[in-house]
């Protein structure tokens, strides 16, 4: 698929002078880094992902397309329409999944831009709307399905008996519910070595860890912390990354380390990418940010 430039006149970088509260050393944040406007004029931005070699992609959901920002700065379109698309991740053979919720659907889109529908419903009732998803190491695939109305749909009610969590095994075969008992999940990230998973409660305002089994089921349910999320990701160090109002960070044990203020009023998602994994990338309403890290992103080399 042909890539087509944004006007850079439009995106110049902007640094916002939001000052990191603790930047300093021993910190997670790079001494002295300050969070960064990298573009914007956008309906609502979310679901960022890095691929292999560090380039950034997210979708502006209401305008309906997946932008791509490179390791060297500049900003394209990867696809447009893209299925409204929310959250997304990349696959070891570098394929993006993308929660499309314009017709309640999980993609798999591949590096040419060539898209293939591979989940549409649960047990032949539509899904409530994907919102986001993490590949864990062997390709299974797990996702949130919150009910959103959207102004967009044709369909009617709520189909599903619950907002749930699925795992699509990785011979694409079988698809089982393996948490439905959350009022409303959303934001969902798993640990490298494919053994934890992370899922935020949004409406509920907590955020659970499980533990992660062969089959996909997960068990050993047990609270994270008290606060939900849109979106997350993980550094390095197992830190947990919360977002909402800016973004906020919570240690492996849940304890709260940080706060990033970010100029907007919701900040959806975050992930780390760039050509050495330590830039942390959010998106937040109508801006794409930027905040240089000492940590590096969960499994950057």
């Amino acid at each position: 698929m042909d890539m087509h430039m944004i006007s850079c006149a439009t995106f110049v970088m902007l640094v916002v002078g939001v000052v990191v509260a603790s930047a300093g050393e021993g910190g997670i944040i790079e001494p002295g880094a300050l969070v960064e406007k990298l573009a914007g004029d956008f309906k609502f931005t979310e679901g960022p992902a890095s691929d292999a070699q560090g380039n950034v992609y997210f979708t502006d959901q209401p305008n309906n397309r997946i932008l791509r920002w490179s390791v060297d700065g500049k900003l394209t379109t990867f696809m447009q329409p893209c299925g409204r698309s929310n959250g997304l991740c990349f696959d070891a053979q570098g394929n993006l999944w993308a929660c499309a919720d314009e017709k309640n659907e999980l993609w798999r889109i591949a590096p040419d831009g060539k898209a293939t529908v591979v989940v549409k419903d649960y047990q032949g009732k539509l899904l409530n709307g994907p919102n986001d998803v993490w590949v864990r190491p062997d390709g299974g695939v797990y996702f949130t399905d919150p009910f959103y109305k959207r102004a967009y749909w044709t369909r009617g009610a709520m189909e599903q008996d619950c907002q749930a969590v699925y795992f699509l095994a990785p011979d694409r075969q079988r698809l089982t519910r393996v948490a439905g008992d959350l009022v409303q999940p959303n934001g969902i990230i798993g640990t490298p070595d494919g053994k934890t998973l992370y899922v935020t409660d949004i409406r509920d305002r907590k955020t659970y860890a499980y533990d992660i089994r062969p089959d996909g089921s997960v068990a050993n349910k047990r609270l994270f912390c008290e606060m939900g999320s849109d979106g997350m990701t993980l550094d390095s160090e197992g830190n947990v990354y919360l977002t909402g109002k800016g973004v906020i960070v919570f240690d492996k044990t849940g304890k709260q380390i940080e706060q990033i203020a970010v100029p907007e009023k919701w900040t959806a998602n975050v992930c780390f990418g760039g050509k050495d994994g330590r830039t942390l990338f959010i998106t937040a309403s109508s801006g794409f940010y930027g905040l240089r890290m000492r940590v590096k992103g969960a499994g950057s080399q």
